[in-house]
């Protein structure tokens, strides 16, 4: 059984920080650096509209989220990997920095965290253009909670394991964690060298 999330980050920068914590203005200015042709930097090149298609996308997951019962108390989600993800350390910008903290869900409630296949960006707009050749009508467009999305996994396995995804190389196959509680995440913070 899954039960722990993993974030990935850049070894010797601050974890658990989000662009959607900034201002749009001083967001855009961060994305510049690392856009690129990557499957992480491609997403930059147009950073007016991914930070507008972030926060829509934010906004879709959390009201979902409140309407089976979560209970955010951020206005932004901290975003992790349900269990770990191969494709997160294989497309990692810079693979010497590559970092990983690992939370057990444990330290979460039924409340705080919500899930989506796949990313939840990638999972908005699936579920809004249903792209036939990628469309899963069961998981696309769908918010989950903690025991919707362990029940699927114990049924099915995960996603980058034992699914036929179909997705194409550079879209990430992992399920996504939007942790709305942030508070847990401050003793994790405590423990990086």
């Amino acid at each position: 059984m899954i039960d722990y999330l993993t974030y990935y980050y850049r070894r010797g920068t601050e974890p658990f920080r989000s662009l959607s914590a900034l201002p749009d203005e001083e967001a855009i200015k961060i994305m510049k650096e690392p856009c690129d042709n990557t499957p992480f930097g491609a997403r930059f090149k147009d950073p007016v509209q991914y930070m507008r298609n972030r926060r829509q996308t934010e906004q879709w997951v959390r009201e979902e989220f409140i309407a089976k019962g979560g209970r955010p108390r951020e206005s932004y989600p901290i975003p992790m990997v349900l269990g770990t993800s191969r494709w997160m350390v294989e497309h990692a910008p810079d693979p010497d920095a590559h970092g990983e903290i690992r939370i057990s869900l444990a330290v979460f409630t039924e409340h705080d965290v919500s899930f989506t296949y796949p990313d939840s960006m990638i999972s908005l707009w699936f579920g809004r253009e249903k792209p036939t050749e990628y469309y899963l009508p069961d998981y696309h467009g769908k918010v989950f909670t903690v025991s919707e999305i362990l029940a699927i996994v114990e049924s099915k396995g995960l996603p980058e394991e034992e699914w036929e995804t179909h997705l194409p190389s550079d879209l990430a196959p992992y399920i996504e964690a939007q942790v709305w509680n942030h508070e847990p995440l401050i003793e994790y913070k405590k423990h990086i060298a």
